[in-house]
């Protein structure tokens, strides 16, 4: 019993001691712990100081030499060592097109991410990235990166245009037509966008119509975009939809000569003829030194049998400019007439306004403008023509004026004289 209970003292003694010598052995709080790592993070900053400077003078002589696995190694080492710290977007990108170079898109694609967890929003990086997609097949990827970018860079339509094609390309059209909307947005006139959305709407059996048409409706202060979408549907023959829009156009903008050109085109085409001759002549007021409106002026009166207002007009243009073009279209004027009232039998005063006609045809011609010389020709050789016999079949009051006039209804509206010819 005695040697049992020594035992247990033994033993709880010796307990005791190595407890007692655990805590004796704890080291004290190192209080210069904090120095040491300040001292540590000095040497290394003094180390880098002077070795990162070499590492990126070497990488950028191999860089410039083309000498892609020594560029390769030599980026590695400088971000092993922390040299990537002062322009992170430099030593990323620069090591990514290396590996680009040796055809290690795999590599190049491993280095970008890395760097972009140090630059998220760097677009340089995010571009090479994509392009490392790219050369991969890894097209879902690549969208994703192009969608990136494309919210970083909202106005770069570069991007957008390649995202949209990437998407077309996959078959996703709906998002093709989002971001091609988004081109237009930023850039109305854009043929490529406008193009390419007439095409998507056309290959799913859309109206490519409808895509102008909500742009402008959804924007109905923009004036570029009306008259887009009024162009587009006179191309379309909707003539009457059109003027409806150039309406609205022309209530935002009262001096866009576009608008008023492609209205009276839209009138012409409706076979609205004094509408027509209304949009020209307000147009006219806007550049009254266009003497080519005029002409389009006389042009729709004509085609409306109003010959007294188109004379008017072709006058204007004669007097304005003196050209040939305005001089055929005052011969225009008269052959019209002519051919619209001559009787089976060829009248006196059909005869005179042929020959007013066939006046300010050769007067165009002349100055070099042909465009009607085949109606020239035709009053020539077929004897419409007012002439020596006809001019001795008057009455003796009528040649003692010297020139003749129409006088019948259909043409009232000449006040122009035909004068005697003197070898008559």
């Amino acid at each position: 019993m005695a040697t049992s209970t020594t035992k247990y003292r033994v033993k709880t003694f010796s307990i005791f001691i190595l407890a007692l010598f655990c805590i004796m052995c704890v080291p004290p709080t190192d209080t210069s712990a904090s120095d040491d790592s300040a001292a540590d993070q000095a040497y290394w900053d003094s180390v880098r100081a002077v070795m990162c400077p070499r590492k990126m003078s070497s990488a950028a002589e191999y860089y410039k030499n083309k000498d892609w696995e020594s560029t390769v190694r030599i980026y590695g080492d400088i971000i092993r060592y922390g040299c990537d710290r002062d322009d992170p977007e430099e030593v990323y990108q620069y090591y990514a097109v290396a590996f680009e170079y040796l055809g290690r898109f795999d590599s190049s694609e491993y280095i970008l991410l890395k760097g972009l967890q140090i630059l998220p929003d760097n677009t340089n990086l995010r571009k090479r990235l994509a392009y490392s997609y790219k050369k991969q097949g890894k097209v879902d990827q690549e969208i994703l990166e192009y969608s990136r970018l494309s919210d970083l860079l909202p106005e770069d339509i570069s991007i957008k245009t390649e995202l949209a094609k990437l998407y077309g390309d996959q078959g996703a059209y709906d998002d093709q037509v989002d971001i091609l909307r988004q081109i237009l947005e930023i850039d109305p006139g854009n043929e490529n966008a406008q193009g390419d959305i007439a095409r998507v709407y056309e290959m799913t059996g859309r109206d490519p119509l409808q895509i102008y048409g909500e742009r402008f409706h959804n924007n109905p202060d923009n004036v570029s975009y009306g008259l887009d979408y009024a162009d587009r549907l006179l191309n379309a023959e909707r003539p009457e939809d059109a003027i409806d829009v150039l309406k609205q156009v022309i209530s935002q903008d009262n001096t866009s000569k576009v608008a008023y050109r492609q209205l009276a085109k839209a009138y012409d085409r409706s076979e609205m003829f004094q509408q027509a001759s209304e949009s020209y002549e307000e147009l006219f007021k806007l550049d009254p030194r266009d003497f080519r409106v005029a002409i389009q002026v006389s042009e729709v009166n004509i085609a409306g049998d109003n010959f007294g207002k188109a004379i008017r007009w072709a006058e204007k243009a004669v007097t304005s400019s003196k050209s040939g073009e305005a001089y055929a279209q005052r011969g225009n004027v008269y052959y019209k007439s002519f051919q619209e009232c001559r009787s089976a039998d060829i009248s006196i005063d059909d005869r005179i306004v042929a020959s007013l006609a066939h006046e300010s045809f050769t007067v165009a011609e002349e100055n070099d403008y042909r465009r009607f010389h085949n109606s020239l020709v035709w009053l020539e050789e077929n004897e419409v023509l007012f002439g020596r016999s006809h001019w001795f079949m008057l009455d003796a009051n009528k040649k003692k004026q010297g020139y003749v006039k129409p006088d019948s209804e259909c043409y009232k509206w000449v006040e122009k004289k035909l004068d005697k010819d003197p070898n008559w």
